[in-house]
């Protein structure tokens, strides 16, 4: 959500940044709303005002028995009127809330220009892809070698874009999700939660899918959604709270289960593991005071480096364009892993920064140690990694000639003592 007081202020600079999302220009119609609300609200003030200077000469001519009549009239009209302008005060109020609802956050200044992917920026790589003497098998061909990894079965329970892991390969997700906890909590200091599934309507506008994403998540009977990302329900945590400067910035990590409908995504990695309906990740989210936002967002990108470090896995981090950034993000750092079998780097974690456009619909704040008033936090949040994705690389950096697959040491602890996945 933007801020109706910039936008008056430097209404030129924000359609410019609604420019660089592809987006059209929108001060202009969201000034003149406002204008007209406060101008409707300023009506509405000054009638309240004159009622109640009405209310109390009748009560004075009363009391001397002098007629009220015309001041009985007076009040009726003052109070027919005050209704009308109430019906466009609320009318005018859902209006501009529904546009500033559906505008993107803007990008920050460093972000680059870009409609698209092929605008992306890449900042770094870490480690070298193994020079294999075999042609790389993709990770749907080695699970299903393996024995271990069903797509027909799961398509007869739930359809497509859902898989069955069993025996190694499931423990190997579970030992994944165990690893990265363990990481971000003990050496990068986030708290540990296990938060709900199921979310409420205000706590997915809050984070920015509702109202313009709807199409993107599943939705219960009951009204309630499925989260597809526990941003949702780590970053609610403190909506409609007041936070004490001394306590931010606020880490808190997840590992749950993620839903998303795929919408828009017809025709795109369709086989395999890469993008599903239902699928395993580690959040990282970060409550921090704006001036510590920025040090913050580089610091959870390095926690979700040093994942892919311990486990050996060659990644690249890109630094998005405009047009290629989440909507609530201002600037975001995309790692993406190699993978052998498709020969090209995928995606495997985001880590963003929103600003406080995030805090501002969920109305969270923070007071200064010792100052007056409150302002709004910044909110950060990033993948920890995604477990299924880091599965899918470990299976193809990992694989031997033989389609085996070699588990790397630092999960060794999580797996037993197990080595190499067999057939």
């Amino acid at each position: 959500m933007h801020d109706l007081k910039t936008i008056r202020e430097a209404p030129v600079a924000f359609d410019r940044g609604l420019a660089r999302r592809s987006v059209a220009p929108e001060a202009d119609r969201l000034i003149e709303l406002d204008r007209d609300r406060r101008a409707v609200q300023t009506e509405l003030q000054a009638l309240q005002s004159e009622r109640n200077d009405a209310s109390r000469l009748i009560g004075q001519r009363k009391a001397k028995g002098e007629s009220v009549d015309d001041l009985f009239d007076r009040v009726g009209s003052i109070k027919d009127r005050m209704t009308e302008l109430e019906v466009r005060d609320r009318v005018l109020g859902e209006t501009l809330d529904a546009h500033l609802a559906a505008l993107p956050n803007l990008p920050a200044d460093e972000v680059p220009d870009g409609k698209d992917e092929h605008g992306n920026v890449e900042i770094r790589r870490w480690g070298e892809p193994r020079a294999l003497d075999f042609v790389p098998k993709q990770h749907f061909d080695l699970g299903e070698a393996l024995g271990l990894m069903d797509f027909g079965r799961a398509a007869k329970i739930a359809g497509a874009r859902f898989t069955v892991l069993k025996g190694a390969l499931a423990r190997l997700e579970r030992a994944l999700g165990s690893f990265m906890l363990d990481q971000q909590v003990q050496q990068f200091g986030y708290t540990e939660v296990s938060p709900p599934l199921l979310v409420n309507d205000q706590a997915v506008f809050g984070t920015g899918q509702l109202p313009k994403f709807a199409e993107d998540l599943f939705r219960t009977s009951d009204g309630r959604w499925l989260i597809p990302t526990a941003e949702v329900s780590l970053t609610n945590l403190v909506a409609d709270e007041i936070l004490d400067e001394a306590d931010l910035p606020l880490r808190m990590t997840a590992f749950t289960p993620c839903f998303r409908s795929e919408a828009g995504s017809a025709g795109r990695d369709t086989r395999g593991m890469i993008r599903q309906h239902q699928f395993s990740k580690v959040e990282l989210v970060s409550i921090a005071h704006p001036d510590q936002a920025v040090e913050e967002h580089e610091r959870m990108t390095g926690a979700a480096e040093t994942v892919l470090q311990r486990l050996g896995l060659p990644y690249r981090i890109m630094l998005l364009c405009a047009g290629d950034m989440g909507f609530t993000a201002r600037k975001t750092y995309d790692l993406e892993v190699w993978l052998p079998g498709q020969g090209s780097y995928r995606e495997i974690s985001s880590c963003s920064h929103c600003g406080d456009f995030q805090a501002r619909r969920m109305k969270t704040r923070f007071r200064s140690a010792g100052g007056k008033g409150t302002r709004f936090v910044h909110t950060l949040n990033g993948s920890g990694l995604a477990v299924g994705r880091t599965l899918v690389a470990v299976l193809e950096n990992y694989q031997q000639a033989d389609g085996s697959i070699v588990i790397p040491e630092a999960l060794r602890p999580y797996m037993g003592g197990l080595e190499v996945i067999r057939r």
